[in-house]
């Protein structure tokens, strides 16, 4: 393993204490009780293919807020959507966009700041003819969604310090007419999940490793050199659960965003929660010089060590399971091509990427990370052909996403349903379940209280489809889900065991008096 200048000895000593450690439509509201894996229900045994396209950064509200029949805007009382201030006043408007405004740097029409500023504090719609006017093919900003800076808008399940703690003020409110859009017929068509959270507080990064492992990472290096590589770590209030301010923080949201003493990339016992590059490539860090090509720079302060924790893969292929990771635009990313910064790869959407076990001189790694080629090609191909292994993970390109910043709702509504309709016509279908859903909530407001978990998590809510010839029609599900559900369809229907973070998720739950989380086996009409 390429790592260089990392002090083996204490590296070493560091990843073995971790690797000891890490062990009007149809509604329905139940709840599956957790169950050991010996326990599995006959009937899932139908399924023959579980596929996961993973989109980026969207909440509930911010695209099914008018869902017919789902737990949406709909008569809102004050008290669930108001905003408060950092002194915990109530906001007499929501904060101005600042810099340049709710601007797109192709919009002629300019939204400044000003423009923004008073805004009514409440939830509003930005396609509003006779408000901003943005519709989904409009790149709202890349709004702040982060491990410390979510539970601080979160506070405690108020949901009501969103637009005190954003870098984009009042932006955080905004939501859009998601009827246009054709992910909303698709939910229509089968069942919107409207009870379904990220598995981790804060960012794509950290909801990706959460996917994969139900964990956090670990950063070995700076464990071994706290010194070097100082800066990583983040400065957080003794709660634990927030960062501390600096001391020129603007006392109100009205005069500016928050400002803190430290924000890292690190929690201070070492744990990588926000953006953090791949070991290997694609990533954001070029390789050392003179070092082996294949490897990202291992002392760059923002390259992740290896990880050592077991995830589902590992899992699945010692089951004998059949799996793949599908990365849009891989091989491109690989290749560094003129077509890179039009697609907007997104290294640390990648998570098997950081593990030792698929390093680039592994067999596991061609095997089970998979070039998914430009706009999803090669995956359509698959698709097609009917050569979908028995758990399948797809990742759109940055581009195709519906990331803000980057990213449109549009592309990304028109590309993943296009992505559908080749399954539903597949070879595989009769015998496939497809779980569409959203890493993180992208720093989006939701008026849902996300019930209280472990350290990770569970954070925002996010809208989650489920489609299949065994999905219910025209049907929305109240069922509490998590990221982790995902992991515990798998581990029923495959009869895996859990991995730590999913035993650790549910007891914490029952320890907090709420409901583990479903594992979507009562979600399907499934021949008994």
């Amino acid at each position: 393993m390429h790592m260089p200048s990392l002090r083996p000895i204490a590296l070493a000593a560091a990843v073995t204490l971790l690797a000891a450690c890490q062990t009007t439509p149809h509604t329905s509201t139940s709840n599956t009780p957790k169950q050991g894996a010996a326990e599995t229900k006959p009937k899932l045994d139908a399924i023959q293919n579980i596929v996961v396209i993973f989109a980026e950064n969207r909440a509930f509200d911010h695209l099914y807020g008018n869902f017919p029949g789902a737990n949406g805007l709909q008569n809102l009382k004050p008290e669930q959507y108001l905003q408060r201030d950092r002194d915990g006043s109530v906001l007499k408007s929501l904060p101005p966009v600042p810099g340049k405004g709710l601007t797109d740097p192709s919009d002629p029409k300019q939204i400044t700041t000003e423009a923004t500023r008073g805004h009514p504090n409440r939830p509003y719609a930005l396609d509003d003819p006779n408000g901003y006017g943005v519709g989904l093919d409009y790149k709202l900003h890349d709004l702040i969604h982060a491990f410390y800076n979510n539970q601080m808008q979160i506070n405690g399940g108020k949901n009501d310090l969103f637009a005190a703690y954003s870098d984009a003020g009042g932006e955080v409110m905004g939501h859009f007419d998601g009827a246009k859009m054709a992910l909303w017929k698709i939910a229509q068509k089968y069942t919107l999940a409207d009870n379904w959270f990220q598995g981790a507080f804060g960012s794509s990064f950290l909801n990706h490793q959460y996917l994969v492992c139900a964990c956090a990472p670990f950063d070995f290096k700076t464990k071994a050199d706290p010194k070097t590589y100082a800066s990583n770590v983040s400065v957080v209030n003794d709660d634990g659960v927030s960062l501390k301010l600096d001391p020129k923080n603007p006392a109100s949201a009205l005069d500016g965003p928050p400002k803190f003493v430290r924000y890292g990339n690190l929690t201070p016992d070492y744990y990588a929660v926000n953006t953090m590059q791949p070991p290997y490539q694609p990533s954001g860090n070029t390789a050392a010089k003179g070092g082996d090509a294949r490897y990202a720079d291992a002392d760059k302060r923002n390259t992740l060590s290896p990880q050592v924790a077991e995830t589902i893969g590992d899992r699945l292929s010692a089951a004998n399971v059949s799996w793949a990771w599908y990365s849009g635009a891989w091989q491109v990313a690989l290749d560094e091509g003129k077509e890179l910064s039009r697609i907007a790869f997104q290294y640390h959407h990648q998570p098997f990427n950081y593990y030792a076990n698929y390093a680039p001189d592994k067999p596991a790694r061609a095997e089970h990370l998979r070039d998914g080629g430009m706009d999803g090609a090669k995956f359509i191909a698959d698709i097609d052909a009917g050569k979908l292994p028995q758990v399948t993970f797809y990742k759109p390109q940055g581009n195709l996403n519906q990331h803000a910043g980057y990213a449109t709702v549009s592309a990304g509504d028109e590309h993943i349903a296009e992505v559908i309709a080749h399954l539903e016509k597949s070879p595989q279908w009769k015998n496939m379940v497809v779980i569409v859903t959203y890493d993180e909530n992208g720093g989006w407001w939701d008026h849902v209280a996300p019930p209280k978990g472990d350290r990770w998590g569970p954070g925002t809510r996010i809208p989650a489809i489920l489609i299949s010839p065994y999905a219910k029609r025209n049907h929305v599900d109240h069922t509490q889900y998590d990221t982790g559900s995902i992991q515990r369809l798998i581990n029923r229907r495959y009869r895996l065991a859990p991995l730590p973070g999913i035993e650790q998720r549910d007891a914490a739950l029952k320890a907090a008096g709420a409901v583990p989380m479903g594992d979507l086996s009562e979600a399907w009409d499934l021949p008994r």
